[in-house]
């Protein structure tokens, strides 16, 4: 028989962790505090030590933690990553979450014991491509890149030898996973490479006589606010910006939105998906909790058959408190 899918919650801090896991998270994912994770951000990861106690919490309790070492080194700099990943590996983590081939033969070569998942920095999508990291490396589960439709990872999930994992609710991912060079443009730093996209060190918030808001990434003006406008975090694809195609600033890559599944559960378990992911690492301890909180109840109903129950409040936890089923539904989304 068939067990439920898993449902993967993020932490960034070790509060956020226990809230995850006594909110019903089944595993948690996390990073230490260097550019070894995509959520390298200031007061955000844990320590060895930090994530040695959150493993003894998260086992007593029944739920796994996994390791983010989801970027890519860059040239010179592999030590640090097979330094993460032998301190791992040696505090007990129960699965790891790369991206890097380099890092991944590491792990295969040197913990061949441990569990190994794919990340979607990776931008794995095709049967052949899983198929190659799962024949070379033993890569026991993949996380896929959100650009496929449920008809399109049902056939996927029949053609390859490893689980599955979607994210089903947080952000969007506009831009191909693992691909993404617009802050490296901007700023000289990537979230691929440095694990920070739009880093704080680099964002300015400057407000004028009449008490509008401009936020600025390094020297370029992301985003203007009015005064009774919230001014949003600096993050380029999400930006207001003047062109030509429009006489007034407009998002020109994507609107704030957030991905939200919930509805397509159903769906998505009967496609054959092994467990879901929750994106946020960088989000709140009160966030974490009342999402993992509403998708243990929701995973659960739809498992058993049951009606799904109404799950109004999650539109208040989204980004512009809006929401899509993106490319999951249809490849016309926007």
């Amino acid at each position: 028989m068939r067990n439920a899918p898993e449902l993967i919650c993020p932490a960034g801090t070790p509060a956020t962790l226990r809230a995850a896991v006594d909110a019903g998270a089944d595993a948690v994912y996390c990073g230490f505090q260097n550019a070894t994770n995509a959520r390298n951000f200031a007061g955000l990861n844990f320590t060895p030590d930090e994530m040695g106690n959150a493993i003894a919490y998260a086992h007593a309790a029944g739920a796994k933690v996994l390791l983010a070492l989801n970027t890519f080194p860059p040239a010179g700099k592999f030590d640090l990553w097979k330094q993460a990943a032998d301190i791992g590996a040696a505090l007990g983590i129960d699965a790891f979450i790369v991206a890097d081939i380099g890092l991944a033969a590491h792990m295969a070569e040197h913990h061949p014991d441990r569990r190994l998942h794919l990340s979607v920095q990776a931008a794995a999508s095709s049967p052949e491509a899983i198929r190659y990291y799962c024949e070379q490396f033993g890569i026991r589960r993949v996380v896929l890149p959100r650009i496929l439709t449920v008809p399109e990872i049902r056939q996927l999930k029949s053609e390859i030898p490893c689980q599955i994992e979607t994210f089903i609710f947080g952000n969007h991912g506009l831009m191909v996973e693992g691909r993404c060079s617009l802050t490296n443009y901007a700023v000289g730093r990537s979230t691929n490479m440095d694990g920070a996209c739009s880093p704080a060190s680099e964002v300015r918030y400057e407000r004028d006589g009449a008490g509008s808001v401009t936020a600025r990434l390094g020297c370029h003006v992301i985003d203007q606010f009015a005064p009774d406008e919230q001014a949003g975090y600096p993050t380029i694809c999400k930006g207001r910006y003047c062109a030509t195609a429009r006489p007034d600033p407009y998002y020109a890559f994507e609107e704030p939105v957030s991905l939200n599944l919930m509805d397509m559960l159903p769906d998505l378990i009967g496609a054959g998906i092994d467990a879901f992911k929750i994106e946020g690492r960088q989000r709140s301890r009160a966030y974490v909790g009342a999402v993992v909180s509403a998708f243990r109840t929701g995973i659960d109903a739809a498992f058993a058959g049951k009606t799904m129950p109404p799950f109004a409040d999650l539109i208040t936890l989204t980004e512009g408190q809006k929401q899509t089923q993106g490319a999951f539904a249809t490849k016309k989304w926007r």
